[in-house]
């Protein structure tokens, strides 16, 4: 555990310039609102150890990934997101030598995450000389105009002598990401002025769509300005003025940023740019600071969390909600939810299972039910690419991707590619998930039923029947733990494939028949999918009560991680690949995922033998894993464990429990409070007949939390005390609910 910033209840602020940690330090400082993104990297150069990175959604570039082993099958590129150009970029003098925080004497450090209204200030002393210049930044990028960024720089000449201060600020494309080859570069500028920049991404060999982005900017200062630049690459303007004694003077940067998502052509790029840029210029920083601050106001006032009695707790679960709501907001049916979201490079920032799984359960309790429906018709408008997915293994119906950008795998990992299938049935679940919380059945008997119906057509190909034991059968595959490839008959797999024919065939008798023949299925297909329902596979050990992992996971050298050496874990970072896939060790929930998700159709002999028996293998090394386990526990009511997965889950990029944060933050896993919390130490249940119950508990060391959730178009206030728990019908119609299975009516 590595705690950086300091433990407050709405910032993440610390007054130390931790230069040995400044990875660390961009990425828990991370900004978005949805359509872009960036690290917390300062606007100035700095020549010390530092991940550079803005991000713009929906972006992206086919990255080759044909190499020496490849194979019939395989990816034909690695989507990739790609740095922005610099857009924030400002540069200081002081009495002509240049502001490098990695070199320059300090004092007064202060750098401030506000979560409460998504600004991000930093504020410190310089010494050059014997000048001394308090230098304070602010900046934000706008949700209530998505295009928008601002940034505001103020300095005060805080020495007894007149100091010569020179701004240059600029639009820069020389930009590149950390993990390019051989510094190659993403943008090609087509035009550039004096406020205007329009860069689109270079020719690539794919197929895949160019995109193009525009950005102008605009400045309010009373400084003067003295020069003007523009080079292939780079417009700049510089500004100056010469400061008395305890005098001040500020700049304001206001920069839109506009994309061919949006716009066909470039020239309408460009009038949109103007148009924009027309009126924030007329429009007061107080101003687009609060119609900013009004937005984040409605978001917390919906679904924040408080947490009485436990500071780490508190800024752990607001800390997770402030990641998810700067990345994704839901009004956009093209974009979805990528593992780091705007906050680094890795996984290439494109799409995984990790929506349908983890997200959705989460945007359905905070969010109005079209933002969830807006996810799953991100899948259906992809359908076109799982087909080719199947297609290239020479399979049947639709392979949904692993990681996608537009609907065709990306990923160059053979493991990942070829044998991570269960995303399909993840997201056969989301669709069963959003119809039973939301009650709305008007997506899985129209788009959803297509979904699942190709779904199933893969499923069915990709079983094999084994004639010796008269039953279905999936090989070579990878469940949910990476840390088992290429296994047979992964218990989570099949039992996933099994439920997804077997709500297809009951969707299917609820559709009309107009869809019914839309979809085009011969009675023969429905029988062979119901003979695999009937006989699947599903690896069951009689001794010890268990869902078997996968084939030949009990024959291995059974040991609790509790007998591993500390200074061996986490031991992705530590062993051999080899000796991980032999060891019995669990990266995350795999058997206890399924059970997770279908957690009413267990019993509660069945949850505690398999928690009991698989947990203690999990090293936790997924940061999906933790809140699963969480939920799992508070259900039997092993409350400790719960509250310890709780905080590994609220604070795992906070204190960096696995040592990987400075690549950026997980942010399908900030998923992981709200599931905790809600799921598991609320015990918030919504079952198949569409009731909702709860079955509170309140942990030792708080005196309380409460929470509010979106349900069937009414919102539900729950407060749990030390006195029990309360429960208030905020908006909607009166609702039914059970408490510790007793029914209670809220108006």
């Amino acid at each position: 555990m590595q705690r950086i910033f300091d433990v407050a209840p709405w910032n993440i602020v610390t007054h130390k310039l931790d230069k040995e940690n400044k990875r660390l330090q961009e990425s828990l400082t991370s900004l978005g609102n949805g359509y872009m993104g960036m690290r917390g990297n300062f606007e100035e150069d700095y020549t010390g150890d530092s991940l550079s990175g803005i991000y713009l959604a929906g972006i992206w570039y086919p990255d080759k990934t044909r190499v020496g082993w490849w194979k019939n099958g395989y990816p034909k590129y690695f989507g990739k997101v790609i740095n922005a150009v610099n857009f924030i970029k400002m540069n200081f003098l002081i009495n002509g030598s240049k502001l490098d925080l990695n070199k320059d004497t300090i004092s007064d450090f202060t750098l401030d995450l506000n979560m409460k209204n998504a600004t991000l200030t930093r504020s410190f002393i310089v010494t050059k000389g014997e000048s001394k210049i308090k230098f304070n930044f602010v900046r934000f990028l706008s949700v209530a105009q998505k295009e928008l960024s601002v940034q505001k720089v103020s300095f005060e000449n805080v020495s007894d002598k007149i100091v010569d201060i020179k701004v240059i600020s600029s639009l820069d494309a020389d930009v590149k990401n950390e993990d390019a080859n051989y510094d190659e570069r993403f943008w090609q500028v087509l035009d550039i002025d004096n406020e205007q920049l329009i860069a689109e991404t270079k020719p690539n060999d794919f197929g895949t769509p160019r995109f193009t982005s525009g950005m102008q900017v605009s400045y309010v200062t009373d400084m003067k300005e003295i020069d003007q630049k523009v080079t292939d690459l780079e417009t700049s303007k510089t500004f100056e003025t010469s400061l008395q004694p305890n005098v001040s003077a500020v700049i304001e940067k206001r920069v839109l940023v506009v994309t061919s998502r949006d716009y066909e052509n470039v020239d309408d790029l460009k009038d949109a740019l103007e148009g924009m840029i027309a009126k924030v210029s007329q429009t007061s920083y107080d101003d687009l600071l609060s119609a900013h601050t009004n937005v984040w106001e409605q978001r917390w006032n919906q679904s924040d969390i408080k947490i009485d009695g436990d500071t780490d707790a508190q800024q752990g679960m607001r800390f997770n909600l402030f990641g998810l709501f700067t990345t994704y907001s839901g009004e956009d049916s093209r974009l979805n939810i990528g593992p780091k979201g705007f906050t680094g490079e890795k996984y290439g920032g494109a799409t995984y299972w990790d929506t349908e799984a983890f997200c959705i359960p989460v945007y359905l309790g905070v969010s109005k039910p079209e933002v969830s429906r807006n996810l799953l018709m991100y899948r259906y408008n992809q359908l076109k690419g799982a087909y080719v997915n199947a297609q290239q293994q020479g399979l049947k119906g639709a392979l949904y991707p692993m990681v996608t950008f537009n609907g065709i795998e990306c990923h160059n990992e053979w493991e990942i590619t070829f044998e991570e299938i269960h995303r399909n049935g993840d997201i056969a679940f989301a669709i069963y998930n959003y119809t039973r919380y939301t009650g709305d059945k008007s997506f899985v008997l129209h788009e959803g039923s297509k979904i699942l119906t190709e779904m199933s057509r893969f499923w069915a190909d990709r079983v094999h029947f084994s004639k010796r034991n008269n039953k279905y059968m999936i090989h070579g595959v990878t469940g949910p733990d990476e840390y088992e490839n290429n296994v047979d008959n992964n218990w989570y797999t099949n039992f996933l494939a099994k439920w997804t024919l077997k709500y297809t065939l009951q969707i299917l008798d609820e559709v009309s028949d107009g869809q019914l023949a839309k979809l085009d299925i011969s009675m023969e297909e429905r029988k062979q999918w119901q003979d695999i329902v009937d006989k699947m596979y599903l690896p069951y050990d009689e001794n010890l009560g268990i869902f078997v992992q996968h084939d030949g996971f009990l024959d291995k050298d059974i040991e609790p991680v509790s007998a591993i050496p500390k200074d061996q874990l986490p031991i992705n970072q530590h062993w051999s690949w080899d000796k991980i896939l032999r060891s019995p060790y669990i990266k995350q929930g795999d058997v206890l995922q399924g059970i997770w998700d279908f957690i009413d159709d267990f019993t509660e002999r069945e949850k505690k033998r398999n928690f009991d028996f698989y947990e203690p293998l999990t090293v936790h090394e997924s940061s999906l894993s933790p809140a699963i386990h969480s939920v799992l526990a508070a259900d039997l009511h092993y409350e400790e464990k719960a509250v310890a997965l709780y905080e590994r889950t609220a604070r795992l990029d906070l204190d960096n429990y696995n040592n990987d944060t400075a690549d950026g933050l997980h942010i399908t896993s900030m998923t992981g409070g709200w599931l905790a919390m809600v799921q598991g130490f609320a015990g918030m249940r919504v079952h198949d007949d569409g009731t909702l119950s709860y079955k509170p508990f309140l942990p030792k060391k708080w005196n309380s939390y409460s929470f509010r959730q979106v349900f069937k178009g009414r919102v539900i206030e729950v407060d749990v005390e030390k006195d029990g728990p309360h429960f208030k019908l905020i908006s909607g119609d009166p609702v039914e609910i059970k408490v510790y299975d007793k029914v209670r009516t809220l108006k």
